[in-house]
């Protein structure tokens, strides 16, 4: 009840008054799909303190990335901005626009500690002195690796424990759990995680084979979620402990899919639709799930507005503030994604209003194969021998469909792998010339454009090796919007 209406006036910077101000931690896995939890239906997931946290908080539903690409999709949460309006940072590895501020930082000028622990994969093309990088927003920062622990939580009960405890705190805690290789397998502690997940029993998608190889893969990746969740159980317990839990905001989510085909990358639900699972007990007002739409751009608002900080304007995200309230409010009617360059050259461009899913692609030539570490994974490699067989099923054969159709729409709900393209179906024609008006308004309101030439393929689609530099022409390439100044572009579009 404090927080709610009395956080504006508690933005203190630094003062030895009492700071009633909300904690805020970010739990952000790596290459995880929004089904692979328990309490989002997957049987065979164990995600006990995940499952425990959207028991006791609020599960969001309808919560989707702006990017299925780790730096973009990282990049939009810390800036509130799309992908496009990012500069560079449209695409993988990429900086971030200098001037477009980060939200940590304007915690911590308001007098919230903050930390980074994990991975972070979020450069600016600003330098400070010398050529020393942009002052990092976060007065600490660590990559969560310790020796044979590679997972990038297993410092973070150590920040939690050793953090001023006279301030207020934000932690953006990013594992590196689940990305490919898997080191979890290697790193096991079964007296921390349990046993390893049974390949018997993980669940494989329409789209990958069902065959052994495949479900160690997915086994494998089962194992690192569950490390995942196992860090996030810690920290959640001494939070209880040192009696600041109920005071401390906590949002669990993934920055893209998961690392296999037609998933990570995809604008898909399996690559764009994200777990968000919040627990709040003094700021949100009931507990379940929510149907309302979200972007991840509306996380950074969110933050600032329970912080009582200004929003500024660059941020074309919207607090989620009032969902906090009540299930009822809607904050947005369209959720918007971009597919661009990440290892292969891509452009495609979707709108979700919660029921469809109306997506364009403007370099239909090309398969949409998944990044380059998908490509050479043991499930990728399974497909390739089925389709060498011509045994391929529809959903398996997607994987290498080209061309690719110009425009797809799928009713999510009915069609939760999005496998039946209604395009040109009589009976959805007024859905897709909406939602088809709606999106070519947001790309033309946020400066979003094609560029004559997008980044080239650095891997060989086929077999997910690097490509010798000598034959990649990247002269003249452009990231999305570039033409178009579209980091200069705070215009949020449709909502």
């Amino acid at each position: 009840m404090i927080v709610f209406f009395a956080a504006s006036t508690l933005c203190f910077s630094v003062s030895g008054i009492a700071d009633d101000r909300p904690n805020v931690i970010l739990f952000i896995a790596d290459d995880v799909s929004w089904n692979d939890y328990g309490c989002y239906g997957n049987d065979a997931a164990r995600t006990p303190n995940i499952d425990s946290l959207a028991a006791s908080g609020l599960r969001f539903d309808q919560a989707f990335l702006t990017a299925s690409s780790c730096s973009p999709s990282r990049s939009s949460i810390i800036t509130g901005r799309y992908p496009h309006n990012n500069g560079q940072g449209a695409e993988l590895h990429n900086p971030i626009s200098n001037h477009l501020p980060w939200f940590p930082e304007i915690l911590r000028q308001k007098g919230y500690y903050t930390a980074l622990s994990g991975k972070h994969h979020m450069t600016t093309t600003e330098l400070g002195e010398g050529d020393s990088p942009r002052p990092t927003p976060f007065d600490h920062v660590d990559n969560g690796k310790i020796p044979g622990d590679t997972s990038g939580s297993a410092n973070w009960l150590s920040v939690l424990n050793d953090r001023p405890k006279d301030k207020p705190f934000f932690f953006w805690f990013a594992a590196y759990d689940a990305h490919r290789a898997w080191d979890g397998d290697k790193q096991w502690d079964a007296q921390r995680y349990g046993p390893m997940h049974s390949p018997d029993d993980v669940v494989v998608p329409p789209f990958l084979s069902d065959d052994p190889k495949t479900r160690d893969d997915l086994a494998s990746y089962y194992n690192e979620v569950t490390r995942f969740d196992y860090r996030i159980g810690v920290v959640v317990e001494r939070l209880r402990e040192q009696g600041i839990f109920d005071n401390t905001l906590i949002f669990v989510l993934a920055d893209n899919g998961r690392p296999f085909p037609r998933a990570k990358t995809r604008l898909h639900d399996s690559g764009m639709k994200t777990a968000l699972v919040t627990s709040w007990p003094d700021g949100i007002r009931h507990s379940g799930d929510t149907n309302q739409l979200v972007s991840v751009i509306d996380l950074a608002p969110t933050i600032l507005d329970v912080a009582g900080c200004e929003v500024p304007e660059t941020m074309q995200g919207v607090s989620m503030r009032p969902i906090f309230q009540s299930s009822k409010n809607a904050i947005r009617r369209y959720a918007f994604s971009e597919h661009n360059w990440h290892d292969y050259e891509a452009f495609g461009r979707s709108v979700r209003d919660g029921e469809y899913l109306y997506l364009i692609n403007r370099r239909v030539e090309l398969p949409w194969q998944g990044p380059a570490d998908s490509v050479r994974s043991p499930s990728h490699q399974q497909l390739r021998k089925l389709r060498d067989q011509d045994d391929l099923n529809g959903p398996q054969a997607d994987v290498f469909l080209s061309p690719r159709p110009a425009a797809e729409l799928y009713h999510t709900g009915n069609d939760p792998h999005q496998l039946t393209n209604l395009v040109g179906s009589s009976d959805h024609a007024e859905i897709e010339s909406e939602l088809r008006q709606v999106l070519q308004q947001w790309m033309s309101q946020t400066g979003d454009s094609v560029p004559n030439k997008i980044s080239p393929d650095t891997f060989d689609r086929e077999t997910g090796e690097r490509l010798k530099p000598k034959s990649i022409d990247a002269a003249g390439a452009m990231t999305p919007g570039q033409d178009r100044r579209a980091d200069q572009n705070n215009a949020p579009g449709p909502r």
